[in-house]
């Protein structure tokens, strides 16, 4: 049975998240950067995951909250797994996955708490930018099921967010001062996007090296909307991407602190 969190992004990618306009999905166009500029970098960073995923491969991956696969990155995850298991609210985005992955996948319709998996099966088990969109009083189960799903010694990795980045404090003066405008100015509306959202800190994390090695490292510093406007589409914008993966993968904790996107490595025990 879904709850509210579960209805609304029910809703939206059952609507209008996995609508494919033009080659891309709308959760796509939303959501990710394709400048030119860009691409080398996103590409860098989607690939970040399979560095933590067995190279052995396996028999079995489960993907939570997978969605369409709707990059070749994401495809390759499960390139050494027999079977990639992909659980997802809309059905329209299994749909999706199943036109790129075929026969390749298992795919389970529905709320990720009501499926009945059982415990040590998975060789590897992943998850992006799926868990800070489940009700935020439910998000411990569901990692917690992750690890109990997944064999002992292998691993959970899951792509999470962080609520108080540098760049957060930065804009909150910016978007005060949008509201006072907004309040003697007309603004042409912007589509809304009804997701729930919530975002555990940082040392959340650590409540779960009671049954799993915890290990937090960056996949990526920025949200695509902040990047478009601090990075330039340019050559010079190119080379800051090209800088911000090094000093990304130089100095990972104080990336995991202080920007967007840290990849949450759970090693069961």
């Amino acid at each position: 049975m879904k709850n509210e969190a579960e209805e609304r992004v029910a809703k939206f990618y059952s609507e209008k998240g996995w609508e494919v306009v033009d080659g891309l999905t709308k959760d796509a166009i939303l959501y990710e950067d394709f400048r030119e500029n860009a691409i080398d970098y996103v590409i860098k960073c989607r690939k970040r995951v399979q560095n933590y995923i067995p190279e052995s491969g396996g028999e079995n991956i489960l993907d939570v909250g997978s969605g369409a696969v709707q990059f070749q990155e994401y495809q390759d995850y499960s390139k050494d797994f027999k079977k990639r298991w992909c659980n997802d609210l809309s059905q329209k985005g299994l749909d999706e996955a199943e036109k790129r992955i075929g026969d390749h996948g298992v795919f389970l319709h529905g709320s990720f708490f009501d499926l009945n998996l059982e415990p040590d099966f998975f060789d590897c088990a992943i998850s992006l930018h799926c868990i800070y969109h489940m009700d935020k009083d439910k998000q411990e189960e569901a990692v917690r099921k992750m690890i109990r799903v997944t064999k002992p010694g292998h691993r959970v990795i899951i792509v999470y967010a962080n609520p108080r980045t540098l760049i957060f404090y930065f804009k909150v003066p910016f978007k005060i001062l949008k509201k006072v405008i907004g309040l003697f100015r007309k603004n042409k509306p912007r589509e809304e996007v009804d997701l729930y959202y919530y975002v555990h800190p940082v040392g959340w994390w650590k409540r779960f090296k009671d049954v799993a090695d915890v290990k937090l490292v960056p996949w990526r510093s920025f949200r695509s909307d902040d990047q478009k406007k601090i990075i330039p589409n340019s050559e010079f914008g190119k080379k800051i991407f090209e800088t911000l993966y090094q000093w990304e993968d130089r100095f990972p904790g104080f990336f995991v602190r202080f920007f967007e996107y840290p990849m949450i490595i759970l090693t069961k025990k």
